[in-house]
């Protein structure tokens, strides 16, 4: 029998798969909309894009909150395979392995299978999540909550004391330890990891040095899991709260991690190329408190029949993040789409191409959902 408190939150595929439909294409929607009804500089528009340094978008929470999520997901998964009898050396193994196999996944998607390990960019998006996640895994394991607070606000003040401090040989005197050119970061990513990025003057984004950060934001959302199981700072299951309460505490600590980030971000800039510490915390409030809105709504009131469209993305996200580099969906919206298109005003047409690509994702999605076809790391 399933322990009530192993059993898989809906919320979480909702969120992830939330989370994924910007990747597979919702913000060119946006975007293609908003440009041709004539507003394509909104403030929505805007958020459909990477800011190009320091700052913040809506665009630039969809890394992290990924990152969060995987954390939350890992103490559910955690009990379920001690309820299986595994021993550590084992779930161990399972760690190692899957963090190994999405470092290699994200370099194959950089081009590994074309190019080999020489001219390949060994960082990647799913390289960093594969790291982050598992050694925040193997804190979860190796310390009790309590400790792992103390180890996650070192990890950031740590790698704020790094930036700021630590001298990049051949800076010029008095410069920006923030600046794209000068920071630290670039200089490790340089010295270390190959093929970057960065191009050697630039630190690479999912790069050597900011993947410490990155391991506190995997490990926000371990402590968000934990406290949805309600097992406290001491290891022990104790007896719910309300899912209420458990959702206005959420959103309270989000408050909070919003304020401190916003209140560092005078010391260090909220940067998600350096990942900073002050991201962190502004991702992980903005993570939590969307969380904190899926869970109640899907888990607490339990209202999920609106929920199939995300979880039938969010149940393969790793399928479709490599489906987007395999697969001209472009060319699939062109093919049924094209000609209706031609007959609509250029930035119309535009727009329909660009949901004809969400939408043929969306059925490649489903199809394997509908077959129970899943890729597992």
């Amino acid at each position: 029998m399933k322990s009530e408190n192993s059993e898989r939150l809906f919320s979480l595929d909702a969120l992830r798969g939330f989370d994924m439909l910007f990747i597979i294409g919702l913000s060119t929607v946006v975007v293609r909309l908003c440009m041709a009804f004539g507003v394509g500089d909104c403030w929505l528009a805007q958020q459909m894009h990477h800011v190009k340094w320091h700052g913040f978008a809506q665009h630039d929470t969809i890394f992290p909150l990924f990152l969060f999520i995987a954390g939350v997901a890992f103490p559910f998964s955690y009990v379920k395979m001690s309820e299986k009898g595994w021993m550590s050396k084992r779930i161990a193994g399972k760690l190692i392995y899957r963090g190994v196999m999405l470092v290699l996944l994200g370099m194959i998607y950089n081009g590994l299978l074309t190019k080999g390990f020489g001219e390949v960019r060994w960082a990647s998006v799913l390289g960093r999540i594969g790291l982050a996640w598992m050694l925040a895994a193997f804190l979860y394991m190796a310390f009790p909550c309590r400790t792992r607070i103390v180890i996650a606000v070192g990890f950031l003040v740590g790698y704020w004391a790094i930036m700021r401090f630590a001298a990049v040989p051949g800076a010029p005197a008095g410069v920006d330890p923030w600046s794209p050119e000068w920071n630290y970061a670039a200089y490790i990513d340089k010295l270390f990891l190959p093929n970057s990025l960065g191009g050697g003057t630039r630190a690479d984004p999912e790069g050597i040095l900011s993947t410490l950060p990155a391991v506190v934001t995997a490990m926000l959302g371990m402590f968000t899991g934990e406290f949805v199981r309600w097992n406290g700072c001491d290891g022990r299951v104790r007896t719910r709260p309300a899912g209420g309460v458990k959702t206005v505490a959420m959103l309270a600590a989000a408050a909070v991690m919003l304020a401190a980030g916003l209140v560092w971000s005078n010391w260090m800039p909220i940067n998600k190329k350096l990942w900073t510490s002050s991201f962190v915390l502004v991702s992980g409030a903005y993570s939590l408190a969307l969380f904190a809105v899926f869970y109640w709504v899907i888990d607490v009131k339990k209202w999920r029949g609106w929920t199939l469209p995300l979880r039938v993305v969010g149940m393969n996200a790793i399928t479709v993040y490599l489906l987007q580099r395999i697969v001209d969906f472009d060319g699939i919206s062109k093919f049924f789409l094209g000609g209706a298109a031609r007959f609509l005003p250029e930035e119309f047409g535009l727009a329909l191409i660009s949901m004809g690509h969400l939408a043929s994702c969306w059925f490649v999605l489903w199809f394997l959902y509908r077959k129970g076809v899943f890729l597992k790391v």
